[in-house]
Formats: C-alpha cells, structure tokens, sequence
C-alpha cells in the first residue's frame, strides 16, 4: 500500500500546490511557464502511475475488506458515474450544465470519486476514492474564493444559443459512459460493471 500512498500524495500534492495562488504565481515568475507545465505535468504523470502501480499491487497482495456494500449502492454507483461522464463532457462543451455545474470537471471528479465509494468496501478503495473526493472538495472551496482567476476548462464563459452543447454533453457523455463500463472497465481494471458482463 506504500506505493498507493506515495502516489496519491505525489498527485494530490502537486494537484493541491495549485491551489496556493501567491506561491504559484513566484515559482512561475521563476521558472517560467513552460518549465512550471513540463514539471507539473511530470509530477503528475509519476504520481498516476504509482496510484494504479499500487492500487493493482494492493489488489493483488494486501487486500482488507473493511464492508461489503449492498447491491443497491452499486447500482447508484453506475447513474453517478454517468453523471461524472455527462459533466466531463460538458467542461468542454459550454452549454447550460456546463452553466449550472460552473465547474463540471470538479463535479464530475467528485461524483466519480463518490460512486467509487459506494461500491467498493476495502480499505485501498476507501483511501483512494476518499483521497480524491477530499481534494475536489477541497479544490471547489478554493476556486469558489478565487472565481476571477480559475481557468474555466474549454470553450467561451458564455452559454450557446440553443440546447445544443447541452444535447451533445449528454449524447458524448453517454457515449463514453457506455463504452467505458461495458468494455474498458473490465480490460483496463479487471473489474465488470454491468450486469452480463
């Protein structure tokens, strides 16, 4: 489990870093934009792949069962999840969620996060997930004290004339949803998700 705490932290530490605004702003003006990007995006990637390193070696290895959740939680956790998908569409296709939600990728990361928790009853699970969804939280409460400076993740701050963003957050994020939970979820995780498969 040491790999899967040192991932997140690694990951969740740069990801929280960002959050520190005067202290991001020095260390750009000191390194410059692009060498803060390359080492941002390094330091992320190492963290990602001790995460699922360790998270695939506790699996393997250190499994704790802590609870056993009740079918239902997972079923919940399958709408969540599409939920998640919906909003990670709608980040980059401005429309009336993207409007509503004011910070889709966040929400879609918390509600991921969330449905992971629903399901899963061991301890790595519970300290993965859990980790996440404290940091959404966490990053949502410090972009709602700083709106004028969080980058809004793709496309205009205004909404579209019409519902058509909105249709196609929904038809992408269905989509994606769909393909994610019946084939890659099983390959990618080793773990099925709809019923008959």
């Amino acid at each position: 489990m040491l790999a899967l705490v040192a991932g997140l932290a690694l990951f969740i530490g740069v990801h929280s870093f960002t959050m520190r605004r005067g202290t991001r702003a020095a260390l750009i003006e000191r390194w410059g934009e692009t060498p803060y990007r390359i080492g941002y995006s390094v330091l992320s990637l190492l963290g990602l792949v001790l995460i699922v390193y360790g998270f695939g070696l506790y699996r393997r290895t250190g499994w704790v069962e802590v609870w056993s959740p009740p079918v239902a939680t997972r079923h919940l956790a399958l709408l969540l999840v599409w939920v998640a998908f919906v909003a990670f569409a709608a980040a980059y296709l401005p429309g009336r969620i993207k409007a509503a939600l004011k910070h889709p990728m966040l929400a879609g990361i918390k509600a991921w996060a969330l449905a992971h928790l629903l399901a899963n009853g061991d301890l790595g699970s519970m300290l993965l997930f859990g980790s996440i969804l404290a940091w959404a939280v966490a990053a949502r409460i410090s972009a709602k004290r700083r709106p004028d400076e969080v980058r809004q993740h793709g496309g205009p701050l205004t909404a579209p004339a019409g519902w058509r963003n909105d249709v196609l957050a929904l038809v992408v994020g269905t989509v994606a949803w769909f393909v994610f939970a019946r084939w890659l979820h099983p390959w990618w995780i080793g773990v099925p998700v709809l019923p008959g498969t």
